[in-house]
């Protein structure tokens, strides 16, 4: 194990779609890792949906409702009030989509969520009746698709280091190896000319994250479009 004093980062960036399960397991993990780290989380949006969207279709900030988009609206006007409130969101729809089966882009979940979660009831109708809670969203998903050349979500970014796609984990990692999966992570972002590290998915891969993503596939209304990555 790596000796972690002094290579720590005092904040880094996680940029994240909550309809993304791959990446609810490792926004479950990198809190895991804060416990026991104490860096923060300056938590960024990204769509799933933009970067997914069919041609002639409209962009989510061009719609009156969006699955992933509008929840993100909420977690963007919280944010702007605590970062804190922001990430409990993400934690509350996240859990929710994803292990519960409970469907946060419904308003009255949403209101559920917000209030099980001590966060401002008023948030779903204050932020969707804010047009610049888009700006918001547009001004993070662009950076990460222009800037980083973001591609799909989880995104991690920390000082002097390279943006990292992933990890993308099933289980999230607890104690001790959630913390040797952070050196690993740490260590290659601040790896120069280092870009892609993959294991390829036998069936018996395939058929556990199957699994792991059951809730979620029985849950969400929407279906699948992804475009290849670069």
């Amino acid at each position: 194990m790596a000796d972690r004093a002094g290579l720590q980062p005092e904040r880094i960036e996680f940029y994240f779609d909550y309809m993304c399960p791959w990446a609810y397991r490792t926004s479950v993990w990198i809190r895991e890792v804060r416990e026991s780290v104490g860096f923060g989380i300056d938590w960024r949006f990204f769509s799933l949906e933009e970067v997914n969207r069919e041609e002639g279709k409209k962009h989510p900030w061009e719609r009156d409702f969006a699955y992933g988009w509008s929840p993100m609206r909420v977690a963007a006007w919280l944010r702007r009030q605590n970062m804190d409130w922001c990430d409990r969101w993400y934690l509350a729809c996240g859990r929710a989509l994803h292990d519960e089966g409970r469907r946060p882009y419904d308003r009255d979940v949403a209101l559920q969520l917000l209030t099980e979660n001590d966060l401002p009831e008023g948030a779903w109708d204050a932020a969707l009746a804010d047009p610049t809670t888009h700006d918001d969203l547009r001004a993070d998903h662009d950076f990460a698709t222009r800037t980083l050349a973001g591609f799909g979500v989880p995104i991690i970014v920390v000082p002097d280091g390279r943006p990292v796609f992933g990890p993308v984990v099933i289980p999230a990692p607890r104690g001790e190896s959630a913390l040797e999966l952070w050196d690993i992570t740490l260590g290659y972002a601040r790896f120069p000319g280092l870009y892609e590290l993959k294991t390829p998915k036998t069936d018996a891969d395939m058929a556990a994250i199957g699994e792991s993503f059951r809730t979620y596939l029985e849950t969400r209304q929407w279906r699948t479009v992804q475009n290849p990555a670069r």
